[in-house]
């Protein structure tokens, strides 16, 4: 029997999982995908995740405020957030961050969000997942400001090598997703390719980036084994191995126990 694999990215709180997430987690399993960590972007789906991980074994939750809403950002979130972080199925202060791209929230506020959730990750003593979207330069800034009292990953990783050590450097996971099965992804393979085999986690980022043969529909946590199947190719160790080290990754950054969802 193959060893289970963990989709570490998947929000399933999101609206477009309202009617189906439970028989979603059913295909999961039956792919063989049997932990699901599903990251708040907000306070609202960060409550949701929290509700969804009480309801199976192998479900946990993160809780956080995604960069685009960091314009929501206030005293009371980080308290609802701080009481959120105490239940035993929260492995992780997430989805936080810095997105340049869309600015949806003003920069000056996402720095200030940021800084104040990596704190508060430090305060609980919890990994953080991280969203950078071209803002590399002050995610770094950050992350070495918080060196060695916060550690986590990088969500959805879409640096350079010359990143990809940096972050490693400061304790830092890589999370690689669908973008890796894609025709033109040159960065996410040479990444993938020279990371040490202990610092990578697997996500779908689901309902986004389905990985290909599935590109273009909405992803889900079963996709997560094309991720692993196209990794394969790429790195030089065992199938086997890659997914015992895999797991041990997850359990070692998140505590996530058990495989079961």
């Amino acid at each position: 029997m193959k060893t289970p694999l963990a989709d570490t990215h998947a929000h399933l709180n999101d609206e477009q999982f309202t009617e189906d997430w439970t028989e979603v987690l059913s295909r999961a399993t039956a792919a063989g995908v049997t932990q699901v960590l599903i990251p708040g972007s907000d306070l609202s789906t960060s409550r949701r995740a929290v509700f969804q991980s009480e309801r199976y074994p192998g479900i946990f939750a993160a809780v956080g405020v995604h960069p685009h809403d960091a314009k929501t950002y206030s005293e009371e979130t980080r308290l609802a957030l701080l009481e959120l972080a105490a239940h035993v199925k929260v492995v992780a202060i997430g989805e936080i961050g810095l997105d340049y791209y869309y600015n949806y929230s003003p920069r000056e506020e996402q720095l200030q969000v940021f800084q104040d959730q990596m704190a508060l990750a430090s305060e609980c003593g919890l990994p953080v997942i991280i969203h950078n979207r071209e803002a590399h330069s002050d995610t770094l800034a950050i992350l070495e400001e918080f060196a060695g009292t916060v550690k986590g990953v990088l969500h959805c990783f879409s640096g350079s090598v010359e990143m990809a050590e940096r972050c490693l450097d400061l304790g830092y996971y890589i999370g690689i997703g669908g973008t890796l099965t894609f025709n033109n992804a040159k960065r996410p393979v040479e990444v993938a390719k020279v990371i040490p085999l202990d610092r990578i986690l697997l996500e779908t980022d689901s309902p986004y980036l389905a990985p290909v043969p599935y590109r273009g529909r909405r992803n889900e946590p079963a996709y997560v084994v094309e991720v692993f199947n196209k990794l394969s190719t790429i790195r030089t160790e065992s199938p086997t191995e890659l997914r015992t080290q895999l797991n041990q990754n997850v359990a070692k950054l998140f505590d996530m126990y058990a495989y079961n969802c």
